[in-house]
């Protein structure tokens, strides 16, 4: 099988989100894929196979658990499939996954994404909100493919020196049934500053979450703050973890699209199993 490591929210190979994905994967059940997506330790891989609904399907596991969607193994998979030629090029794509078909778009170097509608609903932050170290302001949980607990941070500065209670927050995840906490300041550089924390998904630190980055922009259009920076903005990610990722986010009225340039870094064969 046809095998590549994607970096994605990047045009510079090793500064953005890695993503492994294996195409032509139809001969691999579900324990393989569970199986190779713990063995190549990053926070998502995925397995490109037909569709009788989209133009592919995807598959998509954590080191731990097959998720429904995510954001940059979405974009950085359909990078591989145009790529590769697993589809034709257009600017237009479709992907059925476990969260439904979802909508792409071609833009030049940049892959967009629609995410699924979000549902938000209060939560009991307490318990969650002392793991953080730091003090974060209406923490809200935010359901789109993958569910996050999200809150805003005084500042940029602020959120580059937290550092949370890892265990802790592993533990309130499972209770709250949510993948982690993500968080935002407001920034001069970028629009926004983002940090996404999974410990529960055995990934203490996600480099550049597409999830994440949806649920901050449904934060900020639910809690009536999108005025602050504008229905087009670009989130900054990664720089605590030696990256440099750059999330351009769209708040339409049909919903929230998520996208960015991707390149591959690594390519070859994965033997079958």
């Amino acid at each position: 099988m046809r095998f590549k490591q994607v970096d994605v929210f990047t045009e510079r190979p090793f500064f953005g989100n890695p993503v492994a994905v294996v195409l032509d994967a139809e001969g691999l059940d579900t324990a393989a894929m569970q199986r190779i997506a713990c063995w190549t330790n990053l926070s998502e891989t995925t397995f490109l196979l037909p569709s009788s609904k989209a133009d592919y399907r995807l598959r998509i596991f954590t080191p731990l658990q097959e998720l429904s969607f995510a954001g940059h193994p979405t974009i950085g998979s359909a990078h591989a499939a145009l790529e590769s030629g697993f589809v034709s090029k257009k600017q237009k794509l479709t992907q059925e996954c476990g969260a439904g078909v979802m909508d792409l778009t071609v833009e030049g170097n940049l892959i967009f994404v629609r995410g699924p509608t979000a549902k938000i609903s209060e939560i009991k932050s307490e318990r969650i909100a002392a793991t953080l170290a730091v003090p974060a302001r209406q923490l809200l949980r935010i359901d789109v493919g993958a569910v996050w607990v999200v809150g805003e941070v005084a500042s940029p500065e602020l959120l580059a020196g937290m550092k949370p209670d890892l265990s802790a927050l592993a533990r309130e995840s499972d209770e709250l049934d949510v993948a982690g906490v993500t968080l935002f300041a407001a920034a001069k550089d970028a629009a926004i500053h983002v940090r996404s924390f999974a410990p529960a998904h055995a990934i203490p630190e996600d480099p550049v979450c597409g999830t994440g980055n949806l649920s901050v922009a449904a934060y900020l259009k639910h809690t009536k703050q999108l005025g602050r920076f504008g229905e087009r903005y670009t989130a900054r990610q990664g720089m605590q973890m030696g990256r440099d990722g750059r999330v351009s986010v769209r708040v339409d009225d049909d919903g929230i699209r998520v996208g960015g340039p991707s390149v591959t870094c690594v390519e070859g064969t994965l033997r079958d199993l």
